[in-house]
């Protein structure tokens, strides 16, 4: 929760536009880079969450970044729909770096990035004193 926009976001805003989805198809001009805490990205993810909570994600995704109650809401809506689950069933934390960041980090993609989060979350548990369990990376 460092960054309310992902670092060089407009400059790749083309990576995060999925063209094969036609339910929700990017704008013109329009980015779909990580916003608000837990960095929001996709144009499918900001199409769902806006419906699902009432703004319009693809023509207005610069909203995440502004508005610090749909900000919230949309991190509340992508944990429960992507991650909550994962964490819960006991697939481990590994499992949610796949779910948040995929193809960008996992399979080898970002080996470093995936130690720091992992190094994070250790730090985290140990903080709260709870296990970090296992299955750790993606």
């Amino acid at each position: 929760m460092c960054h309310v926009e992902e670092i060089n976001g407009p400059s790749k805003a083309a990576d995060y536009c999925d063209k094969q989805n036609k339910q929700y198809p990017c704008k013109a001009g329009k980015g779909y880079y990580g916003r608000g805490p837990i960095q929001l990205s996709w144009n499918y993810n900001y199409g769902a969450a806006g419906e699902s909570i009432g703004f319009d994600g693809l023509n207005n995704p610069e909203i995440v970044a502004t508005n610090r109650v749909v900000s919230f809401k949309t991190a509340l809506w992508f944990w429960m729909n992507g991650c909550h689950s994962i964490m819960t069933s006991g697939k481990g934390f590994g499992a949610t770096i796949r779910a948040i960041n995929g193809p960008k980090e996992c399979g080898g993609a970002n080996p470093s990035t995936v130690s720091a989060r992992v190094k994070y979350y250790r730090d985290y548990c140990n903080q709260l004193r709870v296990d970090p369990g296992t299955n750790l990376r993606c």
